[in-house]
């Protein structure tokens, strides 16, 4: 039977089941076999913060959503055109973001009773009419799955346990998704478990053999691969590149990678990630605390490594002594913040952006520190270079603002030309005639100088007591700590001619509105900004890296627009600043809920203020 093939431009698609129903491994594999057909796309992972929720629930309801095109895209899309729900707690959690007339596959076995009464469906919805305005696909994937793997000396609990597998084969017929690394990647997966391993490989292609001959699908779709610059790609994901940008930075300064770290939520994945390295000199150190893992970071890096800490921001209020302790002591430090939901343990495994005030402010005393954040998945590599080049030239702790929808979320990355990267310069104090004078300042950056220990005729002071200026002796003085504050501020805000000026897209010069985002909020802002000038709106863009010190021109940016609207995923922390550093009545739009924004809602919040 020969079917159409349907050409599509772009699809969203959402994996959504319990959490042990292997919902990210199916994501991630439809993903990478995507990122190797050629697709721009961008990814969105949403999972429960329970290590195992209870089966069935709504709050255990894990979920990838995936947009791919043949087009340049930015945000993972605001609402599935397919959703696979393999239970009814899956299909209730998600049901509300499907648009009319999108794809719903359903796992049919799973819609029992007590299944549905459990997330308190009256009726099944798949019978009562409530699901008429899609094209729902009731498929029993479970007992399919058990049925095409009767012949393997397996548990019915381990044949069940693959219907991921044959709803990731089914999908990938139906998008013409190549297979081979899919079945690659389960050989090496369970090459210890050889039966399970032929039984997940023939359960894939069974679901692919499935949509290859049943009548419920009579058309399958192609989306042909995007037109990107030329250059070699990878998939990649924003704790990946952070992992991978520490180790840049590493390698083009000659520091050793030294990373203190304790595990958490969603940071753990860059500790794991730089385990693996150690053949590019990177040490790490799991700590028994936050507190450990910073403090050992900052005491690699007086001992002349790149001292690093990951953590996210609960770990960032334990370790604010200690990077007070960097502030005073001037030595390199990078903390990467991975942001989460909060306060305190909050919503672990859901992104927010409300850590910047602290990351600005949130130390005892005068203690400035440079702040950066990350725009998207690949652009943390960059960042991650540069929060070490500003620490190492300028000898100060860096605080690096990423965010767990950055952190999870993947994108294409073109692999840089490594010899392009920054020249980081650490330039160790070296032995002179005169007495080694610790705190005496390069006249061009007021960095003071780095003297490895040990290192004969640089023996000096190091501590979180006040120094005098030049001589690093203790001292009391009021007159010195007053001139030691101000140096330390105006080293900081010295980076401001080190950085680039603020880059605005404003591609007429007519708009009277702008748009100033930070961090993860880019894409959403940027694809937004795009619908409203396809709709004859005008208006403006620019997105900061350098939170502190801003770049030169963001007053002058900020001037030239009559209205300047901040969306955040705070209440408001940007906007704060801006008001209070640049007496700029900035339009602030906030929204805590977890999840990133969507498009189409900031897009509307343009052409209001547009209009008003």
């Amino acid at each position: 039977m020969t079917k159409q093939v349907r050409q599509l431009d772009r699809v969203i698609i959402r994996f959504a089941g319990d959490s042990g129903d292997g919902m990210q491994l199916t994501g991630d594999r439809f993903t990478q076999e995507t990122a190797a057909f050629g697709n721009d796309l961008s990814t969105l992972p949403n999972f429960p913060a329970e290590i195992r929720a209870p089966a069935g629930t709504l709050p255990g309801v894990s979920s990838f959503q995936l947009h791919f095109a043949d087009h340049d895209i930015l945000t993972p899309g605001d609402a599935p055109n397919v959703l696979v729900a393999m239970n009814p707690a899956a299909l209730k959690a998600n049901v509300g973001d499907l648009p009319r007339g999108a794809d719903l596959i359903v796992n049919t076995d799973e819609f029992t009773k007590r299944a549905l009464a459990k997330v308190g469906y009256a009726a099944n919805p798949l019978e009562d009419g409530s699901l008429d305005e899609y094209r729902v696909h009731s498929l029993p994937l479970t007992s399919m799955t058990v049925k095409a793997l009767e012949d393997f000396d397996i548990s019915k609990k381990d044949a069940e346990r693959a219907k991921n597998m044959f709803a990731l084969g089914l999908l990938s017929w139906l998008y013409h998704r190549p297979t081979e690394a899919t079945v690659r990647f389960l050989e090496v997966k369970f090459a210890k478990k050889p039966e399970i391993m032929k039984a997940n490989i023939a359960a894939f292609q069974a679901g692919w053999n499935y949509g290859e001959t049943t009548e419920s699908f009579s058309v399958s779709y192609e989306v042909k691969p995007a037109t990107l610059p030329p250059g070699l790609y990878r998939n990649i994901s924003g704790n990946m590149a952070l992992a991978y940008g520490l180790i840049a930075a590493s390698v083009r300064s000659g520091l050793p990678l030294f990373l203190g770290s304790y595990p958490i939520t969603p940071a753990s994945d860059i500790l794991h990630e730089l385990s693996k390295h150690k053949r590019f000199g990177v040490r790490t150190f799991q700590a028994e605390d936050e507190i450990a893992a910073v403090g050992a970071a900052l005491g690699a890096s007086f001992g002349g490594a790149l001292g690093v800490t990951t953590t996210s921001g609960p770990g960032l209020a334990l370790k604010a002594e200690t990077v007070g302790l960097g502030v005073a002591t001037e030595l390199p430090l990078v903390v990467i913040d991975v942001q989460r939901a909060g306060p305190s343990t909050g919503m672990p495994t859901k992104t927010e952006q409300a850590d910047l005030l602290q990351a600005m402010y949130g130390r005892n005393g005068e203690a400035p520190v440079p702040v950066v954040a990350p725009r998207t998945p690949s652009d943390c590599f960059a960042t991650a270079v540069e929060a070490a080049r500003l620490a190492v030239k300028y000898r100060t702790p860096v605080i690096l603002l990423s965010d767990g929808y950055l952190a999870n979320g993947s994108e294409p990355w073109q692999l840089p030309d490594v010899d392009a990267l920054p020249e980081i310069d650490p330039a160790f104090a070296q032995p002179g005639e005169e007495e080694f004078q610790p705190f005496e300042r390069d006249p061009e950056t007021l960095a003071r100088p780095w003297a490895v220990p040990g290192t004969a005729g640089l023996e000096h002071r190091i501590g979180g007591i006040e120094k005098a200026d030049g001589s690093g002796n203790i001292s009391y003085d009021p007159d010195n700590h007053d001139l030691m504050v101000r140096l330390r501020q105006a080293k900081i805000d010295g980076i401001a001619r080190d950085i680039a000026p603020l880059a605005v897209d404003d591609p007429d010069g007519d708009a009277r509105v702008l748009v100033l985002g930070w961090g993860g909020t880019y894409g959403a802002i940027t694809a937004a900004v795009r619908r409203v000038r396809n709709s004859g709106g005008e208006v403006a863009q620019a997105h900061l890296r350098h939170l502190n010190p801003f770049p030169a021109n963001l007053e002058e940016v900020l001037r030239s627009y009559d209205k300047v609207i901040v969306p955040e995923i705070n209440l408001g922390q940007l906007a704060l600043i801006l008001r209070g550093r640049f007496l700029v009545d900035v339009i602030g739009y906030n929204r805590v809920r977890g999840l990133p924004f969507k498009a189409e809602e900031l897009a509307d919040v343009i052409r209001d203020v547009i209009n008003s």
